[in-house]
Order: structure tokens, then sequence, then C-alpha cells
């Protein structure tokens, strides 16, 4: 295989397991409650990175004033951004999710905008307002009443896109002085004391602390946050990394949309969950938006939802 159909193949792997991520989220959700589950997760995908370290050939040098000057990256993902998704996912169905998602590569457009300087295509500004209305359509047509489950779901969905867009920002800085196994190290390694901490307090306060490791106990979760914690939070990072240093970062997005189709496919079709004609046009109109957001014209250098990605 030459370099460009490697680089594809990590690509469309990368989709594959990025898009059945969202569902297997949802099925991990039935077992442990959103916290539980990402303090597991993100325990097993520490084992696994630090592992990792030992196979290296490359010695990896990592000190506290790294992790304290990565923190308030580390806060932005994997705090937030697996924080929002999964209390989101225990309201909303891994579908929409996967819908709503799609809108990162436009937040990192407007939030590169802003705090960077790049400028934009008269083609990525019209697509901007297409994604954002598909997005709105979504909205009104769930309802605009707070109270709902739905519709928080879609808003903690939300804040998720938006987390990854401002981590994909801000990382830029990041990358220059840490490779891309030493930053995702301290993101995976803030993720687990974050997760751990919070999941643990939790447990004291509700004076229900031996009940933390019972969902491992289940075959069916310790499958699900192995695959998440390994593969979508490891593997991907691998993956999406190898396939930026051969194609470009454009054309990396069109796999980040192929993702947003599986997870909905996934969804429907193993989980069996509903997808109304409304989700449909909701999808297609995001999907385009995005598409015409991340096209590289020659005006514009575009920072894609992936370009320094972690999870999934």
């Amino acid at each position: 295989m030459s370099a460009i159909q490697k680089a594809y193949s990590a690509a469309l792997l990368y989709a594959l397991i990025t898009g059945f991520a969202l569902m297997i989220v949802k099925i991990a959700l039935t077992f442990a409650t959103p916290l539980d589950t990402l303090a597991h997760r993100f325990t097993l995908s520490f084992i696994a990175a630090s592992i990792l370290i030992l196979f290296k050939k490359e010695k990896v040098m990592i000190k506290w004033k790294d992790v304290l000057a990565m923190l308030p990256l580390a806060l932005l993902f994997p705090t937030s951004f697996f924080g929002f998704q999964a209390f989101g996912l225990a309201y909303t169905s891994s579908s929409e999710a996967g819908i709503i998602q799609a809108t990162v590569p436009v937040f990192t457009l407007l939030l590169a905008a802003y705090f960077l300087n790049e400028t934009s295509t008269k083609l990525q500004k019209a697509a901007i307002i297409l994604s954002v209305a598909g997005v709105a359509y979504l909205f009104i047509m769930k309802g605009l009443d707070v109270t709902s489950d739905s519709l928080k779901g879609a808003v903690f969905i939300l804040f998720t896109a938006l987390s990854n867009a401002m981590y994909n920002v801000l990382a830029r800085k990041a990358m220059k002085q840490y490779s891309v196994f030493e930053l995702t190290y301290i993101m995976i390694f803030v993720g687990f004391l974050s997760f751990n901490s919070a999941a643990l307090i939790m447990h004291q306060q509700a004076n229900t602390l031996h009940t933390f490791l019972m969902p491992l106990t289940q075959i069916d979760f310790l499958l699900a946050v192995a695959y998440l914690g390994i593969l979508s939070s490891l593997a991907t990072a691998l993956l999406s990394n190898y396939a930026l240093a051969t194609i470009q970062a454009s054309q990396m997005s069109v796999f980040t949309n192929l993702a947003t189709l599986i997870s909905i496919a996934a969804g429907v079709a193993i989980l069996h969950e509903q997808l109304h004609y409304f989700h449909i046009i909701g999808a297609i109109t995001i999907i385009l938006g995005v598409i015409g957001t991340t096209y590289k014209g020659k005006e514009t250098d575009v920072i894609t939802t992936h370009t320094i990605s972690k999870e999934k």
C-alpha cells in the first residue's frame, strides 16, 4: 500500500471506531451512571496508555509542571467534552447526538477566526449559517420546553461540540511544545483523576461506595468501557494523527462526517432508536453545512474537528 492508501485506511478505521462510540456509551449507561462510566472508561484508558509507554522506543518525560500547564486545556478535553457527552446521552439518542456533534467543524472555524484571526471564504460563511439552521431546526422540531429531558440532552451534546472545538483551537499552541503522545497522555491522566475523584466523592456522600465497582462485574459493561477507553480514546488519536501526516485536514473532515452517518445508522439498526423525518432533514442540512465549512479554498486554512484529535 502507498502512503496515501495507508492514510485513507487509517482515516476510515478512525471513522468506524468513532461512529460506533456514541452507541457504545448508550449501552454502558444501562449499567452505570454517566460519572461512573467515565471513571471506569478513563481508568482503562490510562492503564492502556501507561502500558504503551513501556513499549515506546523514545523516552517519554512528563513532569507535574507539564500536567499543571496543560490543566486548563484538559478541562476542555477530556473533562468537559466527555462529561457533557455522557450526561447528554443519558437523555437523548446516539443518533441525534451524532447529528449535533457534526457541528464541531463549524464551531472550530468560528473560534479560530476569533482567537487565531483566521479568515474564511464566502462559501464557508454560508455553510456556517446552513449548519446553524440545521441545529436550530432540530431544536424547534423537538419543542422548546426547557424541562424536556430530550431537549436537555441535546443542549448537553451541543456543549460537547463547543468543548471539542475550543480544544482544537487552543491545542495548536500546545502541539508546539509537546508531542502527540505526550499531550494525549496528559489529557487521559487528567481525565482519570477528575472523573474518578468526582465519582468517589459522589458515592461517599451517598454512602454507596460499595456499588462503584459493581458494573465491572458485568461482561457487557466491561467490554463497552474497554472499547471506549482503549479504542475510542487512544486508538482514534493515533489513527487520526497518522492520517493527517499525509492527507489534508479538510480531507480528514470528510471521514468525520462519515462517523456521524455511522452513529446515526448504528443507533437505528442496533439500538432500534427512532429516526423521524426532521432528524433526516436536520442531518442533511448540518452535514452539507459542515462539508462547505471544512472546504479548503485558496483564501483560508481551516482547522477541522480532528486536526488535533484525541477520542471520540
